[in-house]
């Protein structure tokens, strides 16, 4: 193999490999054949690789795609459209009236372009989604390219594309079905909204699809102190016991904020070996609270970084994600070192895909894994000089900073430009949609 001809070789950049070494290469390059990384080294060891295509980094760094842990693509179309507000307020009288007049497949479709869009231009090569019609979703997921986990939405109330609550879990496994090795970028996947509004019936039987299935549960937790307190007067237990006590947290479960958790949950959640989606954008804007990520990323829990919905962020860029999670765990323990820059980048790539389920293939940089590949070009003003690459991608450089974009060996934006959609004719199609929504 080492003589035959690679598709794309990256050269002359810095290599932040991710591997579990956190190996960072000067002056190195990256060589993709068949969709996947067949060398990762210095020039100097890749100087007998030659490819049909070439990538010159130089002055850039070269570093694994970003995984968004947790998002609801289509609520893009909801950018702004109720800001400042509590998070049962902003749910109950604004977002659930507006889905059931605005929400169809066309504008989930249209919504769904718009932030897989959004999200490859600014690095991030694989995303958790959450929503209802999910099957227009991974049709758009399938056009743009990204990788992405995608989840059919079961609420226990008429919900867009399941007017009779009773046929939710039928629905989502039936998107399950549909899209289960169809392609190898989507992987299916069910995502009960909450404890509050799925029956406990809805919950264990949701979550036995799923796991029957052999893919990922997901289900947002623990997001408000009041939810706390609304389980613990049902049911006489905090959220995440209550979760535990029936069955459903496993290594296939994806707990979305798990804000309002003690040591107690923290300890089960880390015995039994769930991931976490950690939304420090969407959490300090609605006001929800503050996630205990040291502590569970210190108690082995896979820990992921998500950015949420554009409703309540209000954008999909993980690299400003990722310096707000840093700053925030310092401020919030009065400690500069508590989450260091290597540990949040590791959240927003292997440390994400081990919290969806995917770290045996992505997110780091390594021989045989699929080419899920960014480049950032650092020749900007605020990214000159530079000491540390990986200092640098958490507190300095922005998702307008990237420059090229591979997924799955397949370059998607190439000098900042997509190559997979239209944005001009997408932009118009958001616009309408848009002014129906002022109009209605």
């Amino acid at each position: 193999m080492p003589n035959r001809e690679a598709d794309i070789r990256i050269q002359n950049g810095w290599v932040i490999t991710g591997n579990a070494g956190g190996d960072i290469l000067e002056n190195g390059g990256v060589v993709i054949r068949q969709g996947r990384i067949a060398a990762v080294g210095t020039m100097a060891d890749l100087r007998s690789r030659q490819a049909k295509e070439t990538i010159d980094a130089t002055g850039c760094v070269i570093m694994p795609g970003l995984v968004n842990a947790h998002t609801h693509l289509p609520m893009s179309l909801f950018r702004g459209l109720a800001d400042d507000l509590p998070l049962m307020t902003w749910l109950n009288d604004y977002i659930f009236p507006a889905e059931a007049v605005h929400i169809t497949p066309e504008t989930v479709r249209t919504g769904a372009l718009l932030s897989c869009a959004e999200m490859l231009l600014s690095g991030t090569t694989t995303c958790c989604d959450g929503y209802f019609y999910e099957d227009a979703v991974a049709e758009a997921i399938f056009e743009t390219g990204i990788r992405a986990v995608a989840g059919q939405g079961v609420i226990d109330y008429p919900a867009p594309g399941v007017p009779d609550p009773s046929q939710n879990i039928a629905e989502a496994v039936s998107f399950v079905e549909k899209w289960a090795g169809r392609t190898p970028l989507i992987t299916p996947s069910i995502f009960c909204h909450s404890p509050y509004t799925c029956s406990r019936e809805t919950l264990v039987k949701a979550a036995d699809e799923a796991f029957a299935r052999g893919v990922l549960f997901q289900i947002h937790v623990a997001e408000t102190k009041s939810e706390h307190d609304q389980m613990m007067m049902e049911h006489g237990v905090s959220p995440i016991r209550y979760l535990d006590s029936i069955g459903i947290l496993r290594p296939q479960t994806l707990l979305v904020h798990a804000i309002w958790i003690d040591e107690e949950d923290r300890n089960i959640i880390a015995e039994r070996g769930a991931g976490v989606a950690h939304n420090p954008e969407s959490n300090m804007k609605l006001a929800s609270g503050i996630a205990p990520i040291p502590e569970l990323i210190r108690q082995g829990v896979a820990v992921g970084l998500g950015t949420d919905g554009c409703a309540s962020n209000n954008n999909l860029d993980l690299f400003e994600e990722m310096d707000f999670a840093a700053k925030l765990h310092k401020v919030n323990h009065m400690d500069p070192t508590i989450l260091d820059a290597a540990k949040v980048l590791h959240m927003a790539t292997r440390g994400g895909a081990d919290a969806i389920g995917m770290g045996s293939a992505i997110g780091s940089l390594e021989e045989g894994r699929p080419a899920d590949v960014i480049v950032v070009d650092m020749q900007k003003p605020h990214l000159v000089p530079m000491y540390h690459p990986v200092s640098h991608m958490v507190y300095a450089a922005r998702g307008s900073d990237v420059r090229d974009v591979i997924v799955n060996g397949k370059i998607l934006v190439k000098d900042g430009r997509l190559l997979t959609i239209d944005l001009e004719k997408l932009f118009e199609k958001v616009a309408e949609a848009g002014r129906s929504m002022m109009r209605k």
